[in-house]
């Protein structure tokens, strides 16, 4: 056996020297919980495709943050499902909107003890369930799409989110919605852009939560195509060049060779969403007694963390925490 090799078993020997020689760690810090908020439901109401994870009305909202908060979770992502949706998405940008309303309610409640993130998108408003406008030939319109974005940030930074997150992978978004920000007098409001969101497979519980799958068609023509690794770098470039303050691979297991890439190539913070297929799947075989859930959602979270994400948005976010608050 050579020296490197007993050396290695000998600082494995204990848990305690194990957690000493430890090249990366997974800490509550590292992590932001997405959350869910309906309009029109009087109590929560579960979401069958993702155990633990619920529609929350304002109150329940309101609650679970702050049990986030006295965990030490430093963030949440907010999405919200309108009463009603249209083709233009207006809940998106109205000041009563539900994610408005949600925001103001945090700020109120945790003031700046909490980085308040929103999800600035249409998928949940619309009632054809795209990230964007449609026309008449079925076909995304792009840069009519990015006025509507633009005017979603705003309202949400009007409210007092910290952090703007553009999901819907138009092009330029993140230049719109930085100009609008700063002519709005909102210069302090951050930018987390999804630079590299895949055209995944993962994704068919969180439609079922935020309810905005597609009524026709994919969104394949604006995500991008999971086997293309050179092209996030492109497109985080561009999402920098914009004035993103923050960027994102999402999903995260399946990517973890784009978090890598992304990490040794750009120097802003870096975000990887574990997202709801990923954390479905954990679920479902901890519940068939397959696998050690909470070992396994570790493993994946570090794993994460090991390629480089300086944060995670997870649905595990309270679970992991309060096991390193036990």
């Amino acid at each position: 056996m050579s020296y490197p090799e007993i050396r290695s078993r000998r600082l494995r020997r204990t848990p305690a020297l194990r957690r000493l020689a430890a090249q990366t760690r997974l800490h509550v810090d590292d992590l932001v919980a997405p959350l869910f908020v309906k309009e029109g439901i009087r109590d929560p109401e579960p979401v069958v495709s993702m155990p633990g994870v619920v529609q929350h009305t304002h109150a329940s909202l309101r609650a679970e943050v702050r049990a986030l908060v006295d965990l030490g979770v430093p963030g949440v992502i907010l999405f919200g499902i309108p009463e009603r949706k249209d083709a233009e998405g207006s809940g998106a940008d109205a000041a009563d909107g539900v994610v408005q309303v949600a925001i103001r309610n945090l700020r109120d409640d945790v003031g700046d003890g909490l980085v308040v993130m929103a999800d600035a998108c249409l998928d949940e408003y619309t009632d054809h369930g795209h990230c964007g406008l449609v026309r008449d030939d079925g076909e995304i319109d792009n840069d009519a799409t990015l006025d509507r974005y633009a005017s979603i940030a705003v309202a949400q930074a009007d409210a007092g989110v910290d952090v703007v997150a553009p999901s819907g992978m138009m092009d330029g978004q993140v230049g719109a919605i930085r100009r609008a920000l700063d002519a709005a007098a909102h210069a302090d409001t951050a930018i987390l852009a999804y630079s590299a969101k895949y055209a995944s497979a993962l994704y068919g519980p969180f439609r079922d939560a935020a309810e905005c799958a597609p009524q026709f068609g994919d969104r394949r023509g604006y995500q991008m195509q999971p086997g293309n690794a050179r092209e996030a770098l492109d497109e985080t470039a561009l999402d920098v060049g914009e004035g993103a303050d923050m960027i994102m691979v999402k999903p995260a297991l399946a990517y973890l060779d784009v978090i890598a890439s992304l990490r040794s190539s750009f120097d802003l913070p870096l975000a990887a969403y574990h997202v709801s297929g990923e954390y479905a799947m954990v679920k479902a075989a901890a519940a068939n007694g397959w696998i050690d859930g909470d070992a396994v959602a570790l493993e994946h979270l570090l794993a994460i963390r090991r390629a480089g994400a300086d944060f995670i948005l997870t649905y595990f976010a309270r679970e992991i925490a309060e096991l390193m608050n036990a």
